[in-house]
């Protein structure tokens, strides 16, 4: 591995990590919406991760049992939690509906929270990585210069 895919990894670890981060502040934005019907009541999202294999080992192994060689992370998409929504007993709200149930989402606050400090850590750690390779790099190009 070349100091130079360490880059190409560590960003796609921030690119995924930043997404992950979108999609937890959106699930506590709407944590507290209301909805009259199950099928207008807002679901919880999360973010999948792949990982994303070199395509020219891909080739190489695809005949052989050898293990493939990973070079960063994708998104593979965005999944609706599939917990049950909470239905409330609130026949004063008017988004009650008929039987005076209020619908809200499958959002668990402390989930989202820890999943917004993994995140934030997950993105400086690649930030990190990143660092400590140019310094490395930096480094290197001084050796002939002594």
């Amino acid at each position: 591995m070349s100091l130079m895919q360490i880059f190409d990894i560590a960003g796609s670890g921030m690119s995924a990590q930043s997404l992950r981060l979108n999609t937890t502040a959106s699930n506590m934005a709407n944590a507290n919406s209301a909805a009259s019907s199950a099928d207008q009541t807002y679901r919880a999202r999360h973010a999948v991760f792949a990982p994303m294999m070199n395509a020219a080992m891909q080739d190489v192994f695809a005949d052989s049992n050898l293990q493939q060689s990973a070079v960063g992370v994708r998104v593979a998409g965005i999944v609706e939690d599939s917990r049950p929504l909470q239905p409330r007993y609130e026949p004063g709200n008017p988004m009650a509906n008929e039987e005076g149930y209020v619908y809200y989402p499958n959002v668990d606050i402390v989930e989202e929270m820890t999943n917004m400090i993994s995140s934030s850590r997950s993105f400086q750690m690649n930030v990190d990585v990143m660092t400590a390779a140019r310094t490395m790099m930096q480094r290197v190009m001084t050796l002939g210069q002594a």
